[in-house]
């Protein structure tokens, strides 16, 4: 069986999407199905290089919008190739090529009618969450949402074999958001990645390269994009709060923010909140070893070694974030063992809560203060026996994969 898969970008600071087909591609390779990737980046980009699976990359995209004239002709001369199609995430013109392509090959008079309509799926991503309309920062982009709903994407929704969404989570949130909404059918296959590698000291010394000024002190992670929706300024405030507020009789551990985003405005304020919040944690402990005080630690985006360092050695994973559709790193603690520490905003809490394997708050500053509460009590114990055998039962690629495979096969039959 041959797939395509077709999305507005496969750089890895984008998200997860990207990340979840490269994990499912090769979990269906296991089951004898080939992917394709067809997306709107440069071809002389580094990340295209490094992929194991082909990816036709037919940007650069432009205008805000991954826009690229090549990939709607290379789709209508294509697609009858393959035996699916999915489509990840909306809002971009990846979508609406696909379906004039789509509707193009329908109506050709070229090609055997057993060829002409590969099953479509369209794959969300979390991008039919409310939270999208409603948040205040958002007003301007929800308008422009609702417009291009109507015209368009809700056409491209109801016109799919299937949505396939990560969660019951997102599943039930994507009927709450916009009127018209009636797709033919909705499918929860699930979301994984694949089993991380085996801890290696060479993992542990690549993020201590990263990190140097942690030393050997114990620390919580954050790692995800430094975006206003992840919660990072509630982390830091509240971080800060239970720290001023707790008397440090011992060491308490230190928190580490790590991602992309830096050098963005939003980057650059939480850099200075950090900076106000570590003087402020040593002023108010100034009698104490510096080197014992809890504090803010900033990193880059890390990957490969550095990434599973950061997760090996960590006590806890946290992630306070306003909306997050799955949320890979929050797995990828999971598979490294780690108690998480989320809002009731990742969609997947309702797994994390079924089994035992973190803690679950509101997306504010006291559900974030009481997550950090929760850590520094019992530094999390109960949960460690839970967080592999979590990921194992829900979040596996393997299990995902076969879901995936299942539903293709019943719609092409």
């Amino acid at each position: 069986m041959l797939i395509i898969n077709i999305i507005a970008s496969m750089n890895p600071e984008s998200g997860g999407p990207c990340q979840g087909i490269r994990d499912m591609v090769s979990a269906l390779k296991e089951l004898s199905v080939v992917n394709n990737v067809v997306c709107c980046d440069s071809s002389k980009e580094e990340w295209i290089k490094k992929d194991s699976f082909l990816v036709h990359a037919l940007g650069p995209g432009k205008f805000g919008y991954s826009y690229t004239a090549r990939l709607q002709s290379w789709l209508e001369e294509n697609l009858h190739r393959f035996d699916a199609v999915i489509v990840h995430g909306l809002w971009q013109w990846h979508v609406q090529a696909t379906m004039r392509a789509l509707k193009n090959l329908k109506s050709s008079c070229n090609l055997p009618p057993s060829t002409r309509h590969p099953p479509l799926f369209i794959m969300p991503h979390g991008m039919l969450d409310p939270w999208f309309q409603r948040d205040k920062s958002r007003r301007l982009k929800a308008i422009r949402n609702l417009i291009y709903w109507r015209f368009f994407e809700r056409h491209a929704v109801n016109a799919a074999d299937a949505l396939l969404f990560t969660c019951a989570e997102e599943l039930r949130l994507a009927g709450t958001t916009f009127g018209g909404y009636r797709p033919k059918r909705e499918i929860n296959i699930g979301y994984g990645i694949a089993e991380p590698p085996a801890f290696d000291c060479r993992m542990r010394d690549a993020f201590e390269s990263k990190c140097p000024e942690l030393g050997n002190n114990s620390y919580i992670l954050f790692l995800a994009r430094i975006h206003p929706k992840k919660g990072v300024d509630l982390l830091i405030r509240a971080y800060a709060e239970v720290v001023k507020n707790k008397p440090l009789t011992t060491p308490l551990s230190q928190l580490v923010i790590a991602g992309p985003g830096w050098d963005s405005s939003y980057g650059k304020q939480m850099r200075q909140l950090i900076d106000n919040a570590n003087a402020e944690i040593l002023s108010k402990n100034c009698k104490l070893k510096t080197e014992n005080l809890p504090r803010i630690h900033t990193v880059g985006m890390l990957d490969g070694d550095s990434k599973w360092g950061a997760f090996y050695g960590c006590e806890s994973f946290v992630l306070p974030s306003h909306q997050e559709n799955f949320g890979i790193a929050v797995v990828e603690a999971l598979a490294c063992g780690k108690p998480v520490l989320i809002s009731n905003k990742v969609n997947t809490w309702r797994e994390i809560v079924a089994g035992n394997a973190g803690i679950v708050e509101e997306d504010t500053l006291e559900g974030t203060k009481q997550l950090l509460r929760s850590h520094l009590f019992d530094r999390n114990t109960q949960f460690l026996n839970n967080s592999y055998d979590s990921f194992e039962k829900h979040f596996k690629v393997d299990l995902v994969a076969r879901k995936l495979l299942a539903a293709i096969k019943e719609a092409r039959s």
